[in-house]
């Protein structure tokens, strides 16, 4: 029996992409171990979507290839979007590697990782960049078992100009919402789920392809008509610019979505929106904004900013300085523009110098810890429902969990302290203390 273990790097999207190709391996035998307890094969599931993510990708497949000479992995498998862009370069330069798989070959991994024998590097890469899982695809979760990520639909079809996630994988394409119920009906009978996370590239453009229309409004409505134990089901990875009236109804009045949502702007400047090929405006931006704030009380909203973007002078950022103060994101990540090979961004004129993209990055995140800090504190002595996801090391009666505004991994925790608690259960707790982006509190009786 083969034992085979991954190291998944990137977003969530990624995660998914490794359990299902656990999922696949596992159903045809092979045993899920620990990377570093030592495996038959070592799968390293790459990201290449920023500079900053390909070189952790490179050095994590290094890594892979000291286990394989300290003889801790027979074999190495390098797979997802950094083989899409550069399978020949790795194959060229990493001779360790047994074998080499872009983002549309994971059905295949099982009958390539179960021939495997020492030899040059194999290259599987698809062109046609077609894959889409659905229900029947078996998967190996990864999360805790009180929550699950479900990915609507793969690919994207905005074209924004800095972005190369068509050429990682491939145009938008939906899958049946039949198919979406029936793979979160079986999750919520296998585990004790209580949070179900939709995500995608683009997760309000869902069934545009197929349906020839928006359908995500309709996709949540069936989603929240299921019966079963859920109570949080969460939408990340929105477009500002595929909002419609129907959709903030939606959210609005199904008690089971989060009020959350992740709304990546990732400027205000209409001239840099323009460059970017957002497809919206400031004035668009705003009014959403507004909109949704006005008719979904208690919403807690999340962005993403690019810093830097080629053509950004003072002007435009001070112009997305001011707006932040004004829109008070209550989460916020902020990025340095990368620019990505054959992306019309990367052809553009002023290109900005590094030490000013640092600068108003610092700039940024040094405003939104202070938003950040100012929302956390006017929740002190309040009572929130909080949802535990784990034990906090080496303490008693200490756990962290979120509340409905909080995505894992991406946003901040409730430290909760409180006797016998269980993880994957909601309490509630009376926040005690405000730290900048997390929260202190304990059960409330």
């Amino acid at each position: 029996m083969l034992k085979v273990g991954i190291i998944s790097l990137g977003c969530s999207r990624n995660l998914l992409d490794s359990e299902v190709i656990l999922g696949s391996l596992k159903r045809e035998g092979c045993r899920i171990s620990d990377v570093e307890k030592g495996v038959d094969v070592c799968i390293v599931n790459t990201c290449a979507f920023v500079e900053s993510a390909r070189e952790e990708s490179v050095d994590t497949i290094l890594e892979a290839c000291r286990l394989k000479r300290e003889g801790k992995a027979k074999h190495i498998v390098v797979c997802g979007c950094l083989p899409q862009l550069y399978k020949k370069d790795i194959a060229k330069s990493l001779g360790e590697v047994d074998l080499i798989l872009g983002t549309s070959d994971f059905p295949k991994i099982a009958s390539f990782i179960k021939s495997l024998k020492r030899r040059n590097a194999r290259q599987i890469i698809s062109d046609d960049l077609n894959y889409l899982y659905d229900e029947n695809s078996p998967r190996f979760l990864l999360t805790p078992k009180h929550y699950a990520y479900v990915k609507i639909a793969e690919g994207c079809s905005n074209f924004c100009s800095f972005c190369i996630i068509s050429r990682l994988r491939g145009k938008l394409r939906s899958r049946t919402i039949g198919s979406i119920l029936e793979e979160i009906n079986k999750l919520s009978l296998e585990k004790k789920l209580r949070e179900i996370i939709l995500i995608g590239q683009d997760t309000t453009a869902f069934g545009m392809d197929r349906y020839r229309k928006m359908g995500f409004s309709e996709l949540l409505k069936r989603i929240c008509a299921l019966k079963n134990n859920i109570k949080w089901v969460r939408v990340l990875y929105t477009h500002p610019a595929h909002y419609t009236d129907e959709l903030i109804s939606v959210i609005c009045n199904e008690d089971k979505i989060c009020r959350y949502l992740d709304i990546p702007i990732q400027h205000i400047s209409d001239r840099i929106l323009k460059l970017m090929n957002r497809k919206t405006t400031k004035e668009k931006i705003v009014n959403l904004i507004e909109n949704v704030r006005r008719l979904i009380p208690g919403v807690v909203l999340r962005t993403s900013i690019i810093a830097g973007f080629p053509g950004e002078t003072d002007k435009d950022f001070n112009e997305l300085l001011r707006f932040l103060r004004e829109a008070r994101f209550e989460r916020l990540g902020a990025f340095i523009y990368s620019s990505e090979e054959k992306t019309v961004a990367s052809r553009l004129r002023n290109q900005v110098p590094e030490k000013i993209k640092c600068h108003r990055l610092e700039e940024l995140m040094k405003l939104q810890q202070t938003i950040s800090s100012g929302i956390n504190k006017a929740f002190l002595g309040k009572t929130i429902d909080v949802l535990i996801d784990d034990k906090v090391p080496n303490e008693k009666n200490r756990f962290y969990g979120r509340t409905q505004g909080d995505a894992p991994d991406v946003d901040g925790v409730v430290y909760v302290t409180g006797e016998n608690l269980k993880i994957g259960e909601f309490y509630n707790v009376k926040v005690t203390d405000a730290l900048e982006y997390d929260l202190v509190g304990e059960v409330s009786r």
